[in-house]
């Protein structure tokens, strides 16, 4: 046993010497997540803000000029006035609005005689998410006007009807605040598998993993020896990843940097055990890198709940998120930094992604042999 542990501190002293004379280690472990969350954080985002809208108004008026200032005042949209519909349109298919408000000729006759006067509101479909949300804050505007101009005139409300929104977990309604814990796990995903795929199979191509074949040390010694420098680079980027979301994006941590830290640790070594196994599989660094992408980054990014939701997909794939690991820990993410510790759903998440560390890791030890072949 003292054998064995002599052995085990030598080969993690030599892989720490090999780490702190490879840069790409370094690189692969806190550049690449933070050159991935700059990217990320600040291209990607759900909120439509800035949206250029045509506003169309036949016959100009106080009324209209109330309607319309509307529009003005809203930080998500842009007006363009035009004086007909016909050009409105030509600028949609020119790709130069997003959105078209019609106010035709008899819309101040019919609002102040009828009560009801219609307003036609034309969205580009093209991107249908974008056009879902146009639609939206173009109703928030139509809402807010018909309140102000009720008081204005001194109407009642047609129901005494008074709505009081909440906004729980993310007062801000920011994407961003949403995006960032899932990138977080999307990021770590790949890095995680990387450090040890790519590592492991320069050392194959190199040689120096034959050079331990034949010495005494056994497989799985060489393998935790690989594992525990890996997972404290693998929980520095973590590390580097948390603070820049919180110091620089501005995420709200409402949960325990313990929880946080005990749930990346268990994703950390689901994510170092995949990259072992890839390791096994190839041992060339392109097709390790190639493999690693293929099987942990891709989908990580579509089928975790990142971006897309996972309910809304077909039951086939549905079924096939459940072998994601990154799943489980974007749910955990997302609770931590947006709601707190909400034990119902941290507890049966990190039950999930220990499990898989088991699988992963007992896989890659399985694949394991002391032999060339």
């Amino acid at each position: 046993m003292k054998a064995a542990f002599v052995r085990l501190r030598a080969l993690m002293r030599k892989e720490a010497v090999q780490i702190a004379r490879d840069p790409s280690a370094l690189a692969i472990a806190f550049l690449l997540p933070a050159a991935l969350l700059f990217i990320f954080g600040y291209g990607v985002s759900l909120d439509a803000r800035n949206v250029p809208l045509a506003i169309v108004v036949e016959r100009p008026d106080a009324l209209t000029a109330s309607f319309t200032s509307q529009f003005a005042h809203s930080a998500y949209l842009r007006p363009q006035p035009y004086r007909d519909i016909q050009r409105a349109e030509r600028a949609m298919v020119a790709n130069r609005v997003d959105g078209i408000v019609w106010l035709r000729s008899d819309f101040t006759r019919r609002a102040l005689s009828q009560g009801g006067a219609p307003i036609g509101v034309i969205v580009n479909g093209v991107d249908a998410n974008t056009a879902r949300i146009v639609e939206g804050y173009v109703q928030q505007v139509w809402a807010a006007w018909i309140a102000t101009h009720r008081l204005a005139v001194g109407r009642p409300a047609l129901l005494p009807l008074a709505l009081e929104p909440q906004v729980r977990f993310n007062r801000a309604v920011s994407s961003r605040d949403f995006l960032i814990p899932g990138l977080i796990a999307v990021i770590m995903t790949l890095t995680g598998a990387l450090l040890t795929a790519l590592v492991i199979a320069r050392e194959w191509e190199r040689g120096t993993m034959e050079a331990l074949m034949v010495t005494r040390v056994r497989m799985w010694e060489i393998l935790l020896a690989k594992l525990v420098p890996y997972f404290l680079l693998g929980m520095g980027g973590m590390a580097v990843s948390v603070a820049i979301a919180v110091f620089l994006f501005g995420v709200p941590l409402h949960g325990s940097m313990l929880v946080l830290t005990a749930t990346s640790a268990l994703f950390m070594l689901a994510a170092l055990g995949m990259g072992l196994l890839i390791s096994g599989v190839a041992r060339n660094q392109f097709i390790a890198g190639q493999i690693a992408i293929i099987v942990a980054f891709l989908p990580a990014y579509i089928l975790s709940g990142f971006v897309f939701d996972i309910n809304s997909m077909p039951w086939p794939v549905r079924i096939v998120t459940h072998v994601v690991a990154a799943r489980y820990f974007v749910a955990i993410l997302q609770s931590v930094f947006l709601a707190g510790d909400i034990w119902s759903v941290i507890l049966p998440n990190a039950a999930a992604l220990a499990l898989m560390a088991l699988i992963f890791l007992g896989l890659a030890r399985a694949n394991a042999h002391k032999r060339l072949d």
